[in-house]
């Protein structure tokens, strides 16, 4: 077994590939990018060295640059994760030439698998069967329509290069055919560099099940069963399960089979995945299933394999690549259970999955055992940068049966809060919560046919969020208060009342709250609220509303709310008209500080009485004065700041008295 290797890679695989190679006593070399210099990959290993720019290209796709601190730090092997240089044949050749493993396979097995139509050709003879098509070297226009047209509409137009969805175009119409042939071209040459295209024969209701294969250098080959990755949206995985949900033993070992016959075929070593498309227009039971393409890497989605066969690939991989044999034979594999991963992703659902970028301030995740997992490459105060993937995390359960599993990752998902920027949380739990989920009836168009239910637009924030937010905001236990404060409703004999406002998907939602001795009368939309405080711990909020409790994770920063309540995420901005430079003609009686900062000038003091719009106070902050004033009119019920103090972001400077309360 190797003592040292080197991780190729960054984010969450660089870490887990960390994790089993410390498991075995494998000293880790992690290499960076100028925008990786504190990353947890960084962190986790045993020694680190720059590489480069914050791009891909000026960093991790520099093999010669990591093939020397592969030789210069003592590595004996370069694991490449999954991406970047992952399937790249001359960084596998070079690594042979410098006497370096190469966790993966050969640069001629890379090479076989690195061009679809190649790859078509292989398999096809040796027997595996494959989708009806064209992948010809005739690539003029009136070839390739002609080829289209003999196959039957609809067909699927694809870069024989590259992956990720890219260079792809499905037509549905012969008129289409032009078109969408020259899009994908261009496409594909900006993408790959290779305008090569194939004509493939596309399925209606496809499902995509791919099967984990392993091979070693002495000839043999297993299979650790299949993964359904249906669940897709631009051609990219969203939720992975395995096993296949419905598919018989005698279609598993079928499948298993011929993924084994295609890894033999290229005389493969390592981990690779066969990836067939699966037609179900009849249902899944000896449905005719397709090679589609092999990845010969890891791929994201290992951990449910992992978690069904009880093995670790990476450790399989770190063996196989230092010479030994397949830690076990076909029969001995054993299966259990089913498990799901879902993928975390710094993306906003609401806007076409927009990549979202900033500084994660709270992440937390149910505790890791037998039935979850997870695995991270970021932690609170990392940054989701541009220049990357913005995959935040993968979320893993496992259970004995598929409903059981699917219990263990609903949970998992509603025990799961992250702040900071925007993410794809409440999509992944739409998904998991829908009734054709749950009852397997999936295919790659699932998502865009339930889009309605899993990407709800302009979700109005409900009347339990609100009251959450006013309550994280209001409660006097987490501001601290004394005997005389304001926040128990007592006040010669008179409520206390303050309106707070809330930006809600750019729309101002009024929450009119009145103190009262046990707990709080709130008035939204018109009606009222009866709450009371239970709990509130850290970032976890449990409230009596109307006699009946619910629970939350409440995630205050400045004046930016996160709320995390069931299966929902809504993200509601607290409007404070004065110290946000705006006039109202209502607003709330609490002004906190928009930034940090310092206060240079103080305009009124305890008990005075002010007017809509009127100064209070001047802070500076970032080299710029900004004034804060009144939203409402009445009297300043609490003052504790002097000239000079030093005041952190969202921390509350005045209160004012509603002018009705006094």
């Amino acid at each position: 077994m190797f003592k040292k290797i080197l991780i190729a890679n960054r984010g969450e695989i660089a870490c887990r590939v960390i994790k089993t190679a410390q498991k075995n006593g494998i000293k880790t070399v992690a290499v960076y990018s100028d925008a990786d210099s504190n990353a947890r990959h960084v962190r986790l290993a045993d020694e680190a060295h720059h590489i480069g720019g914050a791009a891909a290209k000026d960093s991790y796709l520099l093999a010669d640059v990591i093939l020397g601190v592969a030789l210069k730090s003592g590595a004996e092997a370069i694991h490449p994760g999954y991406g970047f240089l992952s399937e790249n044949a001359e960084f596998s050749e070079a690594c042979a030439k410098a006497g370096i493993a190469f966790i993966g396979p050969s640069a001629n097995s890379i090479r076989s698998m690195g061009l679809k139509d190649r790859a078509k050709d292989i398999m096809s003879k040796a027997g595996v069967p494959v989708v009806p098509g064209y992948q010809g070297t005739d690539q003029t226009p009136a070839t390739l329509q002609k080829q289209a047209d003999d196959i039957g509409y609809p067909v699927l137009i694809k870069a024989i290069a590259g992956g990720g969805g890219k260079g792809m175009r499905l037509v549905e119409k012969s008129a289409d055919f032009i078109s969408s042939l020259e899009s994908c071209q261009r496409e594909a040459k900006s993408s790959f560099g290779n305008a090569h295209v194939l004509i493939e024969k596309y399925l209606t209701r496809p499902r995509h099940i791919e099967v984990q294969v392993f091979g070693d250098n002495f000839g043999d080959a297993v299979y650790l069963y299949e993964r359904d990755c249906s669940l897709q949206r631009r051609h990219q995985k969203v939720v992975e399960e395995a096993p296949a949900p419905d598919m018989s033993e005698h279609m598993r070992k079928a499948m298993g089979d011929a993924a084994v016959k295609a890894a033999q075929a290229i005389a493969y070593s390592g981990a690779g995945t066969i990836e067939f498309i699966v037609d179900v227009e009849n249902g899944l039971e000896n449905a005719p299933f397709y090679f589609m393409e092999m990845n010969t890497r890891l791929q994201v989605e290992h951990p449910v394999t992992e978690l069904i066969t009880g093995q670790d690939l990476v450790d399989w991989q770190l063996r196989i690549a230092a010479g030994e044999r397949l830690p076990l034979v076909q029969a001995d594999i054993p299966l259990h259970g089913h498990a799901f991963e879902v993928r975390l992703y710094a993306e906003d659902p609401e806007n076409n999955f927009m990549p979202q970028t900033g500084r994660i301030n709270h992440f937390s995740t149910p505790t890791q055992n037998e039935n979850f997992r997870l695995d991270t490459g970021v932690e609170v105060g990392d940054e989701v940068s541009i220049y990357y993937d913005p995959m935040i995390a993968k979320l893993i359960v496992w259970g004995h049966n598929r409903e059981a599993a699917l219990r263990h990752m609903g949970r998992a998902l509603e025990n799961t809060a992250i702040s900071g920027l925007k993410c794809n949380l409440e999509f992944l739990g739409n998904i998991i919560n829908h009734s054709a989920f749950q009852a397997a009836h999936i295919d790659t168009g699932f998502i865009e046919r339930h889009k309605n239910d899993l990407m709800p637009q302009n979700k109005r924030a409900d009347h339990h969020i609100l009251a959450l937010a006013t309550m994280a905001e209001l409660d006097p236990n987490r501001q601290g208060s004394d005997p005389w404060g304001w926040s128990d409703g007592w006040r010669m004999n008179l409520d206390l009342k303050t309106t707070l406002t809330f930006i809600d998907h750019e729309e101002k939602r009024a929450v009119k709250v009145m103190y009262r001795e046990k707990g709080f009368c709130l008035t939204i939309d018109d009606q009222d609220i009866e709450v009371q405080i239970l709990r509130h711990e850290g970032v976890a909020l449990d409230l009596m509303v109307n006699g009946h409790k619910i629970s939350a994770k409440v995630i205050k920063k400045g004046q930016d709310f996160t709320l995390f309540y069931g299966a929902s995420v809504s993200y509601l901005h607290h409007y404070l008209a004065g110290a946000e430079g705006e006039d109202e003609t209502t607003g709330s009686g609490i002004i906190t500080t928009p930034m940090p900062g310092k206060v240079t000038q103080v305009m009124v003091k305890e008990g005075d009485l002010v007017t809509l719009g009127q100064p209070l106070m001047i802070l500076e902050a970032m080299k710029m004065e900004h004034t804060i004033k009144a939203q409402i009119v009445g009297k300043v019920d609490m003052f504790r700041l002097a000239i000079g103090d030093q005041v952190a972001e969202g921390a509350i400077l005045i209160r004012i008295i509603e002018e009705g309360a006094i």
